[in-house]
């Protein structure tokens, strides 16, 4: 038989026996306060987890939660500790729980949302984000509490970091992901918020802009670098619509900050209200409040960026140079027509296009004093064309917009213009500097122009190409890697070739070919007689017209610049660019010389880009 033992009954003695044995076998294990070794890369990330980067609290938010005893309230309920907070601050001054709301404002906004419908739950979010930026707000900006923060402090950057990018999801956006920026009040968990829209902050009108992207959302390419301002507010892509002052729209660089008037008291009793204003980077990256300057943040890349991101245009050129396409619109603004801006028309060089400027564009922006003082603009043609007639349009093209934006002539910043131009585009930059009576003409002639017997057309055609005055509003001109006594690629076989594969324009067909029939007329090449010419053929070292045009001086009160790129290791005297011979590309007369050691491409190159920024400054006064 089996017999049943008593059952054992652990005694207190039991108990203490085996939690001492317990404790020894444990002696060996991590200490529940002590210390990891950790490296350089991870001890910064521990210290800098915030709600941003880490998609959690950090440690200063931690440390209010403790200091109230809402840690572990805030993983059951954390909308119950923001509204604990929230009631704090009523009689709780300390600054740093403004910090920790924002914080918490905005990893709530990121989490699912309380409401019977996808649209009452996403204007929950947007209200809870717009929190957080009205609490940074108040933790950065407001006088009313503790000293204000200094640079040391880690958490400064951080609040501007949640302001912003808590503007970025505080408003509707539309299906292509564009901000609808809405007036009226929003009821938020701490409070009613009444928001107006602020347009006088801008310089364009805003009924033109059709569209508001956060610039942040975009990662740039292509450029080497992404030029942007630390400060408070939300970096926008605003898009324009066509318009006489922006006859090819525009992509802008705009902030938008959200202005707050009164304090936080104010907010919490429901008697706030905010104004958000919109700024163009370009005119300004501070506003002030309350006799504070606050730097804005922007970016002024990615809204080019935007603009370019279209892979035809970066083929356009070749294509107009090949098919001989016509071009509606000569000359392109990358922003609205503003009075007191200078111009500064940028021409591409031979099978190029506008685009090829870009990043020259980009690194001058951001140097404040040129993108305040002035604009830009980019003149497209079909660059296999003749030269001349390509520098005649140039020309018309640069007067014609003067008329048209400045007809009364009232803007002395337009009659102060700078003209740019790579390769090709030199040659044509040179024209409008220039008075060359009738040289250029008896370049190719012996006969006097008055008494010549030819077609009326085409003697009309040689007039426009030959005989023209230096445009008046022309001040300055900069030759990059300008082959102003030809080019010695331009062979008979490559003339040839291009002759055979590119088709002239309908435009100048009629005129090229009444000038080939009178070809053997004219002081000209062999290889032209008879023939349609081409940009090739008046690139060639063998023509005549060039180099009268090389000879002649740029008129008085216009001042020149030549950058002349030279391969890396060739001796500059008798260097080339891999296109462009330095012997060609040197001009006297000129105010400075400066050789880039470059390929022929050297529009893009650093000390080109800061040459160009070098002589901008120097144009308006600054050494």
């Amino acid at each position: 038989m089996f017999k049943f033992q008593k059952p054992f009954c652990p005694s207190p003695l039991h108990y203490l026996v085996f939690y001492l044995l317990l404790g020894v076998l444990l002696s060996g294990c991590a200490a529940p306060v002590g210390v990891n070794l950790v490296s350089p890369q991870d001890s910064y990330n521990l210290r800098t987890e915030n709600a941003l980067g880490a998609g959690k609290m950090s440690t200063r938010t931690k440390t209010v939660l403790q200091r109230y005893n809402l840690l572990d309230l805030q993983a059951e309920d954390p909308l119950q500790v923001i509204g604990d907070l929230h009631e704090i601050t009523k009689r709780d001054a300390r600054r740093d729980i403004l910090f920790a709301l924002a914080e918490l404002s905005y990893l709530q906004g990121g989490e699912p949302q309380t409401g019977s419908t996808e649209d009452e739950r996403r204007r929950a979010a947007q209200d809870m984000f717009l929190q957080s930026a009205v609490y940074a707000y108040f933790y950065l900006l407001d006088d009313g509490r503790e000293e204000p923060l200094t640079a040391y402090d880690r958490r400064f950057r951080v609040a501007v970091d949640l302001y912003n990018r808590s503007l970025w999801q505080a408003f509707p956006t539309s299906s292509n992901g564009s901000l609808i920026f809405t007036a009226g009040t929003r009821e938020l968990p701490g409070g009613a918020l009444s928001v107006q829209i602020n347009t006088d902050t801008l310089t364009w009108d805003y009924d033109n802009f059709v569209g508001f992207f956060p610039a942040d959302s975009f990662a740039v390419r292509g450029f080497t670098v992404r030029n942007r301002t630390a400060g408070m507010g939300l970096p926008l892509v605003g898009m324009l619509k066509t318009s006489t002052a922006a006859p090819s729209g525009g992509a802008l660089p705009l902030t938008a900050f959200l202005r707050i008037s009164g304090n936080l008291s104010d907010y919490q009793q429901g008697g706030a209200q905010a104004s958000l204003g919109l700024f163009s980077a370009l005119d300004t990256a501070e506003t002030k409040l309350n006799q504070q300057v606050i730097p804005l943040e922007t970016d002024i890349t990615a809204p080019l960026a935007y603009r370019l991101n279209d892979a035809r245009l970066w083929t356009i050129g070749e294509r107009r140079f090949l098919t001989g396409a016509e071009i509606p619109q000569r000359v392109l603004f990358i922003q609205p027509y503003e009075a007191g801006r200078i111009p500064v028309v940028f021409v591409h060089g031979t099978a190029s296009s506008p685009i090829w400027w870009a990043e020259m564009v980009n690194s001058l922006r951001a140097d404040p004093t040129i993108r305040n003082r002035f604009q830009f603009w980019f003149y497209q043609y079909n660059s296999s064309n003749v030269v001349m007639l390509s520098a005649a349009e140039l020309r018309e093209a640069i007067a014609a917009m003067i008329d048209q934006l400045d007809p009364q002539r009232q803007d002395p910043a337009l009659q102060n213009m700078v003209v740019v131009g790579h390769s090709q585009g030199g040659l044509l930059t040179k024209t409008t500097a220039i008075n060359p009576g009738d040289t250029l003409w008896q370049a190719i002639s012996d006969e006097k122009f008055d008494e010549m017997m030819i077609d009326a057309e085409l003697k009309d055609f040689l007039h426009r190409l030959l005989f023209f005055e230096p445009l008046p509003s022309v001040k300055r001109v900069v030759f990059i890697s300008t082959p102003h006594r030809g080019s010695f690629l331009t062979k008979g076989w490559v003339r040839s070739l291009v002759r055979k594969v590119i088709r002239a324009p309908l435009t100048f067909l009629e005129s090229g070919e009444l000038f080939a029939a009178e070809g053997s007329r004219f002081k000209l090449p062999a290889y032209i007689h008879g023939k349609i010419p081409t940009s090739i053929d008046g690139m060639s070292k063998e023509n005549p017209l060039l180099h009268s045009l090389a000879s002649l001086p740029l008129a008085p009160g216009v001042t020149g610049h030549s950058i002349i790129a030279v391969k890396p290791g060739m001796d500059i005297a008798t260097g080339n660019d891999g296109v462009v011979e330095y012997a060609s590309a040197h001009i006297d007369g000129v105010a400075s010389e400066l050789v880039v050691r470059s390929s022929h491409s050297s529009q893009g190159h650093p000390f080109t880009i800061e040459e160009v920024r070098r002589i901008l400054l120097q144009h308006v006064g600054i050494e």
